[in-house]
């Protein structure tokens, strides 16, 4: 399994596999850092806490993130930060990281990068490598 990828500002990046390895282990905490509408349309992780980096619509800053990740945090749990595609969870790592928690990227999100068509899902992500997800 792959190993924590050095990183700028935060924890590091992790593989979506070490991730869930971490929290099936009860060593992290997965916080999905998109918003409430990407949950509910594309698809969820189970158990996972739903803590926004931004809110749709207009993608403003969530005025919450500071109190909710530091509670996500409180009780010294790694946390691994998982966005559609692993750009909004670096941001939201690196926030967390300056609240003084242990926070770590997880590569490729949840839908990985787009591939020759534009389409989602079949390049990387955690729903690619069957991981568990559900939909509404």
């Amino acid at each position: 399994m792959a190993q924590v990828q050095p990183a700028d500002g935060y924890a590091g990046d992790v593989s979506p596999q070490l991730a869930w390895a971490w929290v099936q282990a009860g060593e992290a905490v997965l916080v999905d850092v998109r918003t409430d509408a990407e949950r509910a349309w594309v698809g969820f992780v189970p158990g996972a806490e739903a803590l926004a980096w931004k809110q749709w619509p207009g993608m403003a800053m969530n005025p919450d993130f500071d109190a909710g990740i530091q509670a996500l945090g409180a009780g010294g749990k790694k946390l691994v930060l998982l966005c559609r595609s692993g750009v909004r969870s670096v941001a939201a790592a690196q926030r967390a990281t300056e609240l003084g928690l242990q926070a770590y990227n997880i590569l490729e999100g949840f839908e990985g990068d787009p591939d020759a068509n534009a389409h989602r899902g079949q390049r990387g992500g955690w729903r690619f490598h069957g991981l568990p997800w559900r939909q509404n």
